[in-house]
């Protein structure tokens, strides 16, 4: 026991003076407000399910009259209707004459006019009038009222026609969707307003029936806009326990009370009642809407409404570490400035391990420590500016290599090219000489008519393409060259005299060193992710392999005794522009040819920032 004891003092007095106010002020402000947190906690749900019961019974109250005026709606537009003259020489049929006048009347168009009008907001979906007659009256279905005018057989077998068959007195009937026949759903909507009316032909009178049919979605539209708990369903019933509109027809079906039930609890209270539904607790309240006799119902189960008050006790935890941490930072603030500036330079020190040093903020307190932060930021400056000097002295040397190897290139094209016209004109071929100068002007009109040291794919190929035809005036046309590059890929840039060294050493010691003295050369080029590849084969003698991994090291020589050194600077160009995984890559077996990839990043316009932009 003393041993424990003794750990925990030391343990204790081991701990930062910022930590032991950290422990004091966790236990000081904790333990009050656990005890508050289990004392609410019993009362949250209670309230949360007061509060969700009052805001439903407000969104009920303005939605019951939104149903209320739907409905108003449907029967305003039949009492319309009936005040038509079409409708009321309808009403007053008597035979055979006035049904073809009628059918044939102006009123008859305009009636249907109406009707379509009826349906412009997309609540009514549909008008149909079912007509008794005997066979002599069918001349009242013309091509003008056939679009709402059908004989009563047509709906002869729907549960609706069945209730006024059996209710003779019943004067109007709002029909919730299963009272409807499948085909008359299809055609004309789910839901429908019916009005009977009689016809007293000649041989007696005859019932027929004013439908107007509307959709069901602007009512469900309603039900859904009054809910605010997930889970929880608004659904409309009329006095024949038949469901007229759900929110969700899932849930109303779950949830669903009979007729009785909501009459009886409605009379009693119109307040939300507690119910035990497939053993789920859930909260009822009943709204009445007056004309068609429906009840709305809107069943809260209690489920979400103990999420919802778990959800308060983890906002009111939220709110509390919020605070709680707050309080940890004014006091950390307070105690320990000193100590924490200090720990903050020593860790932006051990970021130099990973990166150069980055300068702090200006100290915003001018003590000792304030010193150290400055004193800190001030060597930081200097470090940085003596690497930016190394990295510029750097770059400097690079651009130099660079043009120094650039000028290795012209001498040793030169020299083999004025070799071959002092050739020529010893033969006396003065025509071919002339030739030979003309494309020898073009070749350096192109390397030296820019300063700059970079060129494009589209020059380069040119420039080869010239190359080419000053060594076949030399050997007799025994070389073939093909350039094969697509065309977006000409703008490009690319090193001067890059292509020509490869040529030249696909010739020199490829070509000509076979026995026939001719082949073929083949250039061509494609993408690969951001980097362009320029391949040059030949079906010259080919390279040994261990030969192949001396050329690029400017160590290795040729079968006829060259040095490669122009390759190998064509080599070191690419990399020093543009790093060491660019430059040229060989491969290929004695007696098959051999291929150069050279790869370089693909830039275009005056992207390159090594050198001068291409004019």
């Amino acid at each position: 026991m003393r041993n424990a004891i003794r750990s925990v003092r030391q343990f204790c007095g081991d701990m930062k003076l910022q930590s032991k106010f950290t422990l004091v002020l966790a236990l000081a402000v904790t333990i009050p407000a656990l005890i508050l947190g289990a004392f609410l906690y019993g009362h949250v749900y209670n309230m949360v399910v007061s509060y969700t019961i009052s805001q439903e019974q407000e969104n009920s109250t303005k939605t019951a009259p939104l149903v209320e005026g739907t409905v108003k709606k449907i029967t305003d537009a039949y009492e319309e209707m009936t005040k038509l003259p079409f409708y009321k020489s309808l009403a007053a049929l008597t035979g055979s004459a006035d049904a073809q006048k009628l059918a044939d009347s102006p009123e008859a168009a305009s009636f249907r006019s109406f009707l379509e009008d009826l349906k412009e907001d997309g609540l009514i979906t549909s008008v149909r009038i079912y007509l008794s007659l005997p066979e002599e009256e069918n001349v009242l279905f013309s091509s003008e009222t056939g679009a709402f005018l059908f004989p009563v057989s047509t709906i002869l077998g729907t549960y609706w026609h069945g209730i006024f068959q059996g209710s003779r007195n019943l004067e109007e009937l709002f029909c919730p969707s299963f009272y409807l026949g499948t085909k008359e759903k299809e055609v004309n909507g789910d839901l429908a307003y019916i009005k009977p009316f009689t016809l007293h032909l000649e041989d007696g009178p005859h019932t027929c029936y004013t439908a107007i049919y509307y959709s069901s979605s602007r009512l469900t539209e309603i039900l859904s806009d009054n809910l605010s708990l997930e889970g929880s369903v608004s659904y409309i019933m009329n006095e024949r326990n038949a469901l007229v509109s759900s929110s969700d027809s899932a849930l109303s079906g779950i949830y669903w009370l009979d007729y009785d039930t909501i009459r009886d609890s409605f009379m009693s209270s119109n307040n939300f009642i507690e119910r035990n539904i497939l053993d789920t607790k859930v909260y009822a309240g009943f709204y009445s809407i007056t004309r068609p006799g429906w009840f709305m119902v809107t069943v809260l189960p209690s489920r979400p409404l103990v999420r919802q008050s778990n959800f308060i006790m983890i906002q009111y935890i939220a709110f509390y570490v919020i605070f709680l941490i707050l309080a940890f930072v004014m006091a950390n603030f307070v105690s320990h400035s000193i100590t924490s500036r200090i720990s903050s330079v020593i860790t932006q020190m051990r970021q130099v391990r990973q990166g150069p040093p980055v300068p702090m903020e200006d100290p915003a307190f001018h003590d000792e420590v304030g010193d150290l932060i400055g004193t800190y930021n001030y060597m930081t400056e200097k470090m940085a500016r003596l690497m930016e000097e190394q990295a510029k002295a750097a770059e400097d040397l690079r651009i130099a290599e660079f043009n120094s190897l650039q000028a290795q290139m012209n001498p040793h094209f030169l020299y083999n090219t004025m070799d071959m016209i002092n050739w020529l004109a010893l033969q006396g071929r003065n025509a071919e000489v002339s030739s030979a100068v003309q494309n020898l002007s073009r070749f350096y009109k192109l390397t030296l008519s820019r300063k700059e040291s970079i060129s494009t794919i589209a020059s380069e190929e040119e420039h080869v393409s010239i190359y080419v035809r000053l060594q076949n005036m030399r050997y007799h046309d025994s070389i073939e060259f093909v350039s094969d590059i697509p065309d977006e890929l000409m703008d490009c840039q690319i090193p001067k005299l890059t292509l020509q060294p490869v040529v030249e050493n696909a010739i020199i010691h490829g070509i000509l060193e076979k026995d026939s003295k001719s082949g073929t050369i083949v250039l061509t080029g494609w993408m690969e992710g951001e980097d362009i590849v320029l391949l040059v084969s030949d079906d010259g003698v080919g390279i040994p392999e261990e030969k192949q991994k001396t050329i690029l090291t400017g160590t290795g020589t040729s079968s006829s005794g060259g040095t490669n050194i122009a390759v190998f600077n064509t080599h070191r160009r690419l990399q020093i522009l543009y790093g060491s995984k660019y430059g040229l890559s060989y491969s290929g077996k004695p007696g098959q040819g051999t291929e150069v990839q050279l790869r370089f990043p693909a830039r275009k316009g005056q992207e390159n920032v090594y050198l001068h932009p291409v004019q």
